[in-house]
């Protein structure tokens, strides 16, 4: 079995903007933890990520522990268990991404729209890059249309453009990868995301030099 070890790591969520609904403390550790998990996914040196994942995982799930009915920190917390999933690697990964596929199925019951519809773009990421039956749940088509769904909640999103032109090149569909790399590239900045931002425009124009030599 084997993850896709590089996209895994690059799981992320489109929105640094907290709900309303989060109390003060709720929201300071979200912004701590999407913080942290852009340093260690952009910044920390390969070797240093399993470890430094692992930490980030208990502090989100302790984060979910204090408010459990938030669905913006559920989101968070799979987003975390995937990029662990992608460091570690092997069948403990698998384990790992399952985990990130019921909290983020959670968000989703809790509020469909959390943060943008990012629940619907972190697992619709999950689906494609995920092995199929009988080893994982991965299923194409089922990652298309909630990747479609994320668009539609957040058309100009950096990651739901980022992700659906993955999935996309994947399928060496590249003339309408190459529309949504470039939207991901022309997508306006996060507040307080600026180092997920960089990291996520760098693995676009890696991405779209792909597509662009397969015309």
């Amino acid at each position: 079995m084997k993850l896709s070890h590089r996209m895994l790591l690059s799981l992320c969520v489109m929105s640094s903007l907290p709900a309303l609904a989060l109390s003060d403390a709720s929201r300071t550790r979200l912004e701590q933890i999407q913080g942290r998990w852009a340093e260690v996914n952009y910044q920390l040196a390969a070797k240093q990520r399993e470890t430094a994942f692992a930490e980030l995982a208990q502090l989100a799930a302790s984060a979910v522990t204090a408010e459990p009915a938030a669905a913006e920190l559920r989101v968070w917390h799979g987003i975390v268990l995937g990029t662990y999933a992608g460091a570690k690697g092997g069948l403990g990964a698998l384990d790992l991404v399952k985990q990130a596929k019921l909290e983020l199925e959670q968000a989703i019951k809790l509020d469909a729209g959390v943060l943008g519809g990012s629940a619907y773009t972190s697992l619709g990421s999950l689906y494609y890059q995920v092995p199929g039956w009988p080893l994982g749940f991965g299923d194409d088509d089922k990652a298309e249309a909630l990747l479609k769904q994320a668009l539609a909640l957040n058309p100009d999103g950096i990651d739901p453009n980022y992700f659906y032109g993955d999935f996309l090149q994947r399928k060496k569909r590249y003339k309408e990868a190459r529309t949504y790399l470039e939207k991901t590239l022309s997508a306006a900045d996060r507040p307080g995301r600026a180092v997920a931002d960089e990291g996520r425009r760098a693995e676009a124009r890696e991405l779209l030099k792909v597509v662009q030599e397969k015309r």
